[in-house]
């Protein structure tokens, strides 16, 4: 799947927050409709709570933060007159419990520079438009930014990156598709620390068909890093497609397995009704959740609020 520079600078006249809203307005609405039994007042009895419960799975929550907010609420509220209002409320805050200890944006704090940031994730997951948001971010607080494209398996990766580092205005270190990728890096790296660069970010290969094949090329990364700098990499951020919902978390074990992953970035929040995968990861795997995306332009990617976010899927926002 290509993942096209269109729109960057297009103003579409709905600001980031109302899109975040109107992405997991979906969510929302999925879990208010499975909800039926609340309607007006409800006493927050057993049956009320197995309908709460299963609305926050069939919502994407997963089976884990559902049953952990059921008990809370259980705790908090059981055999209480409650309204609408109020569950969706006390629904919001519980979601927001399980976010905020994972909720850490991603800094430049390195030392001795470069920051050195592998992005990794499936082709088509907004990867690409990813890292060029990050470094755009980076570069709103200042900071030097080089790019590398490690990813030369396609020609079109290499292309893409490109395309996107001329847009940001960011240099990119390249080689031709089939190249060595841990041979880019090494350039990369070199060339970042002799121009002073504070945060180089890299692109990897997102295939998945051969796990072993993919294993061995970051392990090789790994090994060209550790010569130049044995802190290197210092971030593994992988990037999740939200309206793959439950399948998400499938990819998050592949990539803890094969590149020991350090934190999460949620991209596509804006047209899915499947954003309560975000608290399934929070709650099964506590990564650290770095930002979230609801668009294609460069400023569409943000840090991630945690009560932002809850308010949003319990509906309450």
């Amino acid at each position: 799947m290509n993942e096209a520079p269109d729109n960057t600078g297009a103003d579409t006249g709905t600001s980031w927050a109302d899109r975040l809203f109107g992405g997991f307005r979906k969510t929302s609405e999925r879990l208010a409709g499975n909800l039926t039994g609340v309607v007006g007042t409800a006493k927050l009895d057993d049956a009320t709570l197995d309908e709460v419960e299963d609305a926050l799975i069939l919502s994407d929550l997963g089976p884990a933060a559902a049953g952990r907010i059921r008990a809370k609420l259980a705790e908090k509220r059981f055999g209480l007159t409650i309204t609408e209002r109020e569950l969706k409320e006390a629904v919001a805050e519980e979601i927001a419990a399980i976010l905020r200890p994972v909720a850490r944006p991603l800094e430049v704090t390195a030392f001795p520079r470069p920051q050195v940031i592998l992005v990794i994730g499936v082709n088509g997951s907004g990867k690409t438009t990813t890292i060029a948001k990050l470094a755009h971010w980076f570069m709103e607080d200042d900071y030097g930014v080089l790019l590398a494209a490690g990813d030369t398996f396609r020609a079109a990766a290499i292309g893409q990156l490109a395309v996107w580092a001329g847009r940001v205005g960011v240099d990119l270190v390249s080689g031709p598709e089939g190249g060595d990728p841990a041979s880019i890096v090494f350039d990369a790296v070199k060339r970042a620390t002799d121009t002073g660069i504070d945060a180089l970010v890299v692109d990897t290969a997102g295939r998945l068909q051969n796990k072993r094949e993919l294993m061995d090329e970051l392990a090789k990364i790994r090994r060209v890093l550790g010569r130049l700098n044995p802190e290197a990499p210092h971030d593994v951020v992988l990037v999740l497609d939200a309206t793959n919902g439950q399948n998400a978390l499938n990819q998050i074990d592949v990539f803890r397995e094969v590149a020991g992953v350090t934190g999460l970035i949620m991209t596509k929040l804006d047209g899915t009704a499947r954003g309560g995968v975000l608290v399934a990861a929070a709650e099964q795997y506590g990564l650290p959740i770095h930002a979230i995306g609801v668009g294609e332009k460069l400023d569409d990617l943000r840090p991630f609020d945690p009560d932002l976010v809850a308010r949003v899927i319990a509906g309450v926002a």
